[in-house]
């Protein structure tokens, strides 16, 4: 017998005296959608859906909490659970993964301080005689695996356990400071498919699709979604751009048709987002949805949803697989949503559009440099799941004075407006969905065989307005400059005074630096990814609001570690690369030959004013794509301050959609909402059936799965919960009910 499999026998033994039955699972292909939750968003094909049939339209009134686990921390988690088998595998204990009994909630093991492990998930592979299971997590720039059995760090994986991924990537190593995925990969055979999330400013890492050996963690094969010479689409870009652009990278939800072996990635936009001199030409493999050989790497074929993207409406919610009845055949295809509000559908080996899609004329950019693209591409069949103008008539009924309301209606009646208006120097734009608005990750699901979708949005509107980049000297931070990144980017949520959940604990020495690095990069609660402030920038924040030991570019912050309570069986993970000279600084130029623009531009998300549209603020909308229509939409969740000044059916209008659902084959559909509770709709009517309260607010995606021969429902409830106007005048946070963070297990009695 085996390491793994000794360990297997002696964890078997304490699962069944805990109460346990241990029930095989499926860890991959079309069973594990249907019977367990052993990936990342349930399976390969992320549908979300489950042939568990306990749970019915008839009983879900009845579902109550069997037990929950405390995080034991402050930590907002994005984590959605895996459930393989009778164990479950959460992160908690001040970014500790911890394996715990499915249907009691006991700590197996707890592998303690995983400091910038990613928190939205990890992947589970097993071999084929189950004799090896490793959990695969990205961590600081590395790919790591541990096993997931005994909870302690494989060190045969990579070089001496550990995979630096800011190698192979056709960049100097050491100018790399964000590469590492927020979101899991997907495992498809002996492989897992890696994106990345490389920051969203000028000179960014280049988001190169990669695959790695989970057994050795060698590299197994590269698309370069910024084509280099010779390559399809490489005549998209300025000659040369592979060598400075960045960006492009899939930051989302990987699909995988298992028996085709096709995977699809919904792919960022090119960097810098809003402002594209530098990046003329349409800019493939940019905000587009990409079908590669899962074995090979080759491009299969792909559909750009938006040419030379200048308002980061890049798709990264899960394409969708389903079989759709259309002229009298059966069309396997794929359906992606995106931040725009559209839900574009593919034949899903072909690429061919299943109704035909228009490129339309789009407005012109009057930036000094900018070539935006004439056109753009509009579904013509289907209609879209978000709202896609505003003007001053649909400001919101509720929060707003007398004298607020004509400021406002001024100020948006003199804004451009419009769906692809390129953000200006010389007038305010107001995109509508803008920049965490639409579909996000964990926002798509879908009833595969009968063809109906589900998505989640939030109708969240952005304010641009571009101005001269001020050059920044890398090498010298400097004073005072985190009070400036402060009051530009994090004021209009925040406050003047940094309130919110995480200036406490930064300022109190709980939060590494490492875990606001982390959170700022990929975002956190209601807070969007700030992806394109600097290294330089972030630490600057740290130190204003209040850290220590973050040290200067290049240097190694002394992280906060802590050995929580309970089974604890490693700590840190494996040994990871250190910093090299010169870390954090960036390319930071352009290489010689190339011709730059004389001025470079930014903005910021401009998302202080969340609440300002009329509500609905967010939704669940069915599409029925055997009929190409909208089988429903329902608003989603409630806002408290709006219900005191007497709103119904509103949604909630704070922060990114980071939400999930769960479909069901007796015909329910859970979501979780921003409101602090879980939902059980009607698939076929929207009809809510259920609500189930949870102590704290929740991100990310649940799960399901069968133990004992009972269903059960877990989902991550550790995010603050905050309510329209009063969280705009007190900074995120300020008016927050905060309970015990945890996971929640509902089942019924």
């Amino acid at each position: 017998m085996n390491r793994s499999a000794a360990a297997w026998t002696v964890l078997a033994l304490g699962v069944a005296a805990c109460g346990g039955v241990i029930t095989r699972v499926a860890a991959s292909g079309p069973a594990a959608s249907r019977t367990g939750w052993s990936d990342y968003g349930g399976s390969p094909d992320q549908s979300k859906y489950v042939a568990m049939d306990q749970v019915t339209k008839a009983n879900v009134s009845r579902l109550r909490i069997a037990w929950t686990y405390s995080t034991a921390d402050s930590a907002q988690y994005q984590f959605n659970p895996i459930v393989v088998d009778s164990i479950m595998y959460v992160l908690a204990k001040n970014s500790s993964l911890v394996a715990l009994h499915a249907g009691t909630g006991r700590e197996l093991w707890i592998h303690a301080n995983l400091r910038g492990i990613a928190r939205r998930g990890m992947n589970y592979w097993e071999s084929a005689d189950r004799s090896e299971r490793r959990l695969l997590i990205t961590i600081g720039n590395s790919l790591q695996a541990i096993d997931a059995l005994t909870g302690k760090s494989i060190l045969t994986f990579g070089t001496n356990g550990s995979v630096d991924l800011r190698e192979d990537l056709g960049r100097d190593p050491a100018t790399i400071t964000r590469v590492q995925s927020s979101t899991p990969g997907r495992v498809f055979e002996n492989l897992l498919l890696l994106g990345s999330t490389t920051g969203e400013d000028y000179f960014s890492t280049p988001g190169h699709i990669r695959a790695f050996d989970v057994v050795t963690g060698k590299l197994a094969w590269t698309s370069h979604t910024i084509p280099q010479p010779g390559e399809f689409g490489y005549d998209t870009w300025p000659a040369d751009a592979y060598k400075y652009m960045g960006g492009v990278n899939t930051w989302g939800e990987i699909t995988l048709d298992v028996e085709r072996g096709i995977a699809y990635f919904p792919t960022g936009s090119p960097t810098y987002d809003y402002y594209g001199a530098d990046r003329v030409g349409s800019n493939l493999f940019g905000s587009s949805l990409l079908a590669l050989d899962a074995r090979t790497g080759k491009r299969s074929w792909h559909f750009q949803f938006v040419h030379h993207d200048l308002w980061d409406y890049d798709p990264t919610a899960a394409p969708q697989l389903i079989s759709v009845e259309k002229d009298g055949k059966r069309i396997d295809a794929v359906a992606q949503a995106t931040k725009q509000g559209f839900l574009f559908v593919f034949d899903r080996v072909t690429g061919a559009p299943l109704w035909p899609i228009e490129e339309r004329p789009v407005p012109a950019s009057d930036v000094p440099g900018e070539q935006a693209w004439p056109t753009q591409p509009f579904p013509t069949v289907l209609p879209p799941f978000a709202r896609q103008t505003f003007a001053s008539a649909d400001l919101t009924p509720f929060f707003l004075t007398p004298a607020e309301r004509v400021t406002w209606t001024k100020r948006i009646d003199a804004a451009q407006k419009g769906l692809f208006t390129p953000p200006s120097l010389t007038r305010e734009t107001v995109a509508v969905p803008g920049a965490v608005g639409g579909a996000n990750w964990g926002n798509t699901a879908a009833d595969p065989s009968r063809g109906i979708v589900y998505v989640l949005n939030q109708d969240f509107p952005s304010f641009y307005r571009l101005e001269k980049r001020v050059a920044r000297d890398r090498e010298d931070p400097g004073t005072g400059r985190g009070a400036e990144a402060y009051t530009q980017n994090c004021t209009s949520c925040h406050g003047d005074r940094g309130i919110g959940a995480s200036a406490p604990a930064i300022s109190g020495g709980r939060m590494s630096f490492a875990d606001f690095r982390f959170i700022v990069s990929t975002g956190g609660a209601q807070m969007p990814a700030f992806a394109h402030v600097t290294e330089a920038g972030i630490r600057e924040l740290y130190e204003y609001l209040g850290g220590r030991s973050a040290g200067p570019p290049g240097g190694a912050p002394v992280a906060v570690t802590t050995t929580p309570a309970g089974p604890v069986v490693a700590s840190g993970g494996a040994p990871r690369a250190p910093a090299r000279p010169g870390a954090g600084r960036g390319a930071g130029a352009y290489p010689a030959g190339v011709s730059a623009p004389a001025e470079r531009y930014t903005t910021d998300y401009g998302l202080g004013h969340p609440h300002i549209m009329s509500p609905p603020w967010s939704t669940l909308t069915a599409y029925d794509l055997n009929k190409a229509t909208i089988k429903w939409r329902v608003p989603i969740g409630q806002d408290l301050r709006a219900t005191e000044e007497g709103g119904s059916a509103t949604g909630v209008p704070r922060g990114t959609q980071r939400n999930g659902m769960i479909v069901t084959a007796t015909g329910l559909v859970f979501s979780t909402a921003k409101d602090g509770k879980v939902y059980a709709f009607d698939a076929e009517t929207g009809a809510v059936l259920w609500a189930g309260q949870l102590p704290m607010g929740t991100e990310g995606l649940p799960a399901m799965y069968m133990l004992n021969g009972r269903q059960h429902l877990v989902v991550n409830a550790t995010t603050p919960l905050t309510w329209g106007r009063k969280s705009r005048e007190g900074g995120i946070g300020s008016d927050a009910p905060r309970g015990v963070g945890g996971y929640v297990v509902f089942t019924l009695p």
